[in-house]
């Protein structure tokens, strides 16, 4: 009995003027959904230009229509992107409760909110996650390759990183108190209680030093100075355990823009024939050269 992934082998890609659609849509290869990928792009760049600027109050007072104007148009233009994705897909709620699926809805909501909820609009600048699609249309998608060998490295190292930032929590914890104890009775206007103490325990780990909470004791010093290398050794920790990650992996393949007509996933290996992820047939889904 066949499982896992064989079980989505038998996928049907979209057909008719679904095909042609999903083509333009979802792949770069083809030069119709790279001119298409393109047009999205410089539409997302001109809508966070103009959300932008209508926070800037001497380009607002004059451009104001103008500006609201080009964000209700693009806001349109991508709801109705965002419909012939669902349309298009072998799987809407599939592709919709993705994460690529979830950015597209949450980039055309803002302006619908700001009906009910005034300034709702700025949030809109979360499209420019979209922007990220600019690897694979340029061709970089070795680029996306390395990202997703950087996640897989972070991913493994969890473990590691768990107990690494429970440690530096503690740290923060016992240092935080320390100086509270040492500094509440000379320096008690910023040392106020164990919470702010543990932010300045914080900041001074992370060798951030904003300067808006500074121990005055000779012992506060001595701990503030104690903690400064503390946090110098332990900020090169985390890349070690990614690093080693990295070592260990396998060497990266030549992988394609292609997106699986069944679960929508890319970076597939170039001679590629079903998706490493579902199992479906990328074949009967190639566009014509």
């Amino acid at each position: 009995m066949q499982t896992g992934p064989a079980k989505l082998s038998n996928e049907k890609p979209p057909m008719g003027w679904r095909q042609k659609l999903y083509e333009i849509i979802f792949e770069a290869e083809t030069p119709a959904g790279r001119g298409f990928d393109l047009a999205l792009l410089a539409a997302i760049v001109i809508s966070i230009l103009a959300i932008s600027l209508e926070t800037v109050e001497s380009v607002d007072k004059h451009y104001h229509g103008l500006l609201v104007s080009i964000e209700w148009i693009m806001t349109i233009l991508f709801s109705i992107e965002y419909i012939l994705r669902l349309l298009c897909v072998p799987k809407p709620r599939k592709y919709a409760s993705s994460l690529l699926g979830i950015i597209d809805l949450l980039s055309i909501l803002p302006t619908y909110l700001s009906f009910f909820v005034g300034g709702a609009q700025s949030f809109a600048v979360i499209r420019s996650f979209r922007l990220l699609r600019i690897f694979r249309i340029l061709k970089l998608v070795r680029f996306l390759h390395g990202a997703t060998e950087l996640r897989q490295a972070v991913w493994e190292s969890r473990d590691k990183i768990v107990v690494f930032l429970t440690t530096v929590l503690v740290a923060v914890t016992i240092a935080g108190t320390m100086m509270y104890q040492l500094e509440k009775d000379q320096n008690q206007d910023q040392f106020t209680s164990i919470p702010q103490s543990m932010y300045w325990a914080v900041v001074t780990m992370t060798t951030v030093g904003y300067g808006d909470v500074v121990p005055k004791t000779a012992g506060g010093k001595i701990l503030s100075a104690l903690l400064i290398l503390l946090g110098y050794s332990l900020i090169i920790v985390p890349t070690g355990f990614v690093s080693a990650e990295f070592i260990h992996r396998k060497p990266e393949h030549s992988v394609t823009t292609e997106v699986c007509p069944a679960c929508l996933a890319e970076g597939h290996d170039a001679d590629a024939i079903h998706c490493k992820y579902c199992g479906a047939n990328l074949q009967d889904h190639q566009p014509e050269s």
